[in-house]
């Protein structure tokens, strides 16, 4: 076996990671693309959708998916939504609060549907 091969062999399998890239929402796309930070938040918010109960405010959700409500906590749950909003996962509420409706969300570079 090559250096090469040997190394191909060793790579780490493409999972999700902490820290990882927010990829746009499209149909299709399975939750499990996302770090499990960013699975939790969905969660959260997806059960929430059948019950028929509203969305959830940062501090709610960090409380939910267990951080507690520090505001450094808060902070990263509010960031976390945030970026899941601007990628179509979310849908961020003029209140400031996040709810689990899901929207396709332009790419740049993607060029155009028509």
């Amino acid at each position: 076996m090559t250096e090469a091969e040997a190394e191909h062999k060793t790579a780490p399998s493409p999972a999700p990671v902490p820290g990882s890239i927010v990829p746009p929402w499209r149909e299709g796309l399975p939750v499990t693309v996302l770090a499990p930070d960013y699975q939790r938040i969905l969660g959260v918010l997806e059960e929430r959708q059948p019950a028929g109960r509203g969305p959830l405010k940062a501090r709610e959700i960090a409380r939910e998916v267990g951080l507690g409500t520090t505001s450094a906590k808060v902070e990263g749950a509010r960031s976390k939504a945030r970026r899941l909003a601007e990628r179509g996962w979310l849908v961020q509420e003029t209140s400031g609060t996040f709810s689990a409706d899901r929207r396709p969300v332009a790419v740049p570079g993607a060029g155009s549907s028509a």
